[in-house]
């Protein structure tokens, strides 16, 4: 894969991992970003972030993807991440409710720290140990429905729909964007 970083595009989209801490939120970005899986991934201290260049239609879309911290006491330092964030990847586990009922929490802080109109993709993820699931698909599909987002379980692990999640939601922002110029 091509160094996206300095490739050019026409498009610069920042957007934001969002949920849980030991949702996989750093392995779905290794997994988008560089196709590579880490069994000893360590929880994020504060921020990272990753860059991907996307190709829709014919346009180049130079992608930043931040990944932030999911444990309480890095709380306040996420909140001014949202500032200029156009999507965000909402993640939960599907082995543990706890990260599910938690969903809601995450979204209350992104409605207030994030755009009005900022794409949200709600992700179940960890599809791979589905036989230790304590949360339906269909549960976060029906939320993803009430609350107006896309929704996809995916596994960073098997590389199971990480990928589309994420083009998903790009190419709904490359879509409101467009119109508005």
């Amino acid at each position: 894969m091509a160094d996206s970083y300095n490739e050019e595009c026409d498009y610069l989209f920042k957007a934001v991992l969002i949920g849980d801490s030991a949702v996989g939120k750093s392995n779905l970005l290794s997994r988008f970003a560089t196709d590579e899986f880490r069994l000893d991934s360590k929880p994020t201290i504060g921020v990272e972030f990753a860059y991907r260049n996307v190709k829709i239609g014919d346009k180049i879309i130079k992608v930043q993807i931040w990944d932030t911290a999911g444990q309480e006491r890095f709380r306040a330092i996420t909140s001014s991440y949202y500032r200029g964030a156009l999507g965000a990847v909402l993640v939960y586990d599907i082995t543990r409710r706890a990260t599910f009922d938690n969903v809601r929490k995450w979204m209350h802080e992104l409605r207030e720290f994030g755009n009005s109109d900022i794409v949200v993709v709600l992700v179940g993820n960890k599809s791979d140990l589905s036989r230790f699931r304590e949360v339906a698909e269909e549960e976060g599909r029906n939320l993803a429905e009430s609350q107006g987002l896309l929704f996809m379980e995916t596994s960073a692990l098997q590389n199971l729909n990480v990928e589309e999640a994420f083009l998903r939601m790009i190419t709904r922002i490359h879509e409101i964007t467009s119109k508005k110029f």
